[in-house]
């Protein structure tokens, strides 16, 4: 029997879009945004999704700026940005019943904190995705990669999450459940910190990391502290492993753009401090020297700054 769940999506950028959009097509799926455009283009037309293969799908979630009225939820997935996600489920507060699971597929570390805030360990769901997508005008999105989700809870014993699991890979995300979830975490985390910052940096999408021999080299060096300070904390990762499958992701998705290259492009805060800085906090934690993140780091929040005198 076909589970129909009730799933509110915080957040309709670029992952939530594509979330909201695919889980719509089984779900009873709301969508939350700040930003009146963006609510307004889903409201009037869908969410519209380009995918790799030139072909369109279009989806039907709800979309709203208020989710006042709307009572709790089987599970709310968070895809606002770090920053924004204490006020968010603060505003949202009402979506939120004892049953209720909420999920992070959020880029970086550190996000369970912030969930534990609103609902006890057995229903905080962390994990990472292998999607990524793009805004290419709000209710368009360009879905650029795929790959597998993995979800779990913070002390394992996740198999009861496998009905969220097979609802979300009906969907079109296949998903599995890890009783190790920190470990899939990082592994999405290298991707993050060691190509997806460069193409902030550099501006230019994933292929450049690759087909670059400069920026292959700083992707490797960016490998090489992040397992290291992984593997220091009992994560056990082989570094070659790790960089050919965050090269794989470039060569597989060349003209794929982060979310970090368009908060850089259009001037806006990036979630820089919980990627390649939560790699830094952990290296400081374990008194390891990673000086190509903290380069990252202080370059990314130099272009803020930028951007910001400009204004």
């Amino acid at each position: 029997m076909e589970i129909v769940l009730r799933i509110t999506v915080l957040g309709a950028g670029a992952m939530g879009s594509l979330f909201s959009g695919y889980l719509s097509q089984k779900n009873e799926v709301t969508v939350v945004d700040v930003s009146d455009a963006m609510v307004n283009a889903i409201t009037a037309n869908g969410v519209k999704i380009k995918e790799k293969d030139g072909s369109i799908r279009n989806c039907r979630p709800n979309a709203v700026r208020s989710s006042e009225g709307i009572g709790p939820q089987d599970l709310v997935i968070v895809f606002v940005k770090s920053m924004y996600t204490i006020s968010a489920l603060e505003g949202n507060i009402n979506l939120i019943g004892p049953d209720t699971y909420i999920m992070t597929l959020q880029n970086g570390a550190g996000h369970e904190s912030k969930l534990l805030k609103f609902a006890d360990r057995k229903h905080v769901i962390i994990g990472s995705t292998q999607h990524n997508s793009s805004v290419i005008e709000p209710g368009v999105i360009f879905h650029g990669g795929s790959g597998v989700t993995s979800i779990g809870l913070l002390d394992g014993g996740s198999k009861v999450l496998e009905d969220i699991a097979k609802n979300l890979t009906d969907c079109g995300f296949e998903c599995h459940t890890e009783n190790n979830v920190q470990k899939q975490v990082w592994k999405k985390m290298f991707t993050n910190t060691a190509a997806s910052s460069l193409t902030a940096l550099f501006q230019v999408p994933l292929g450049f990391i690759h087909s670059d021999p400069n920026a292959n080299w700083l992707m490797r060096q960016l490998c090489r502290e992040a397992v290291e300070v992984a593997n220091s904390l009992g994560l056990g990762f082989d570094l070659e492993e790790v960089t050919n499958d965050v090269d794989k992701v470039c060569i597989n998705a060349p003209n794929g753009y982060t979310s970090i290259y368009a908060d850089i492009r259009d001037g806006r805060r990036s979630e820089v401090d919980t990627i390649s800085g939560s790699v830094v906090e952990a290296a400081h934690d374990q008194g390891i020297a990673v000086p190509y993140h903290e380069m990252v780091v202080k370059c990314i929040h130099a272009l803020e700054n930028k951007a910001k005198e400009a204004k």
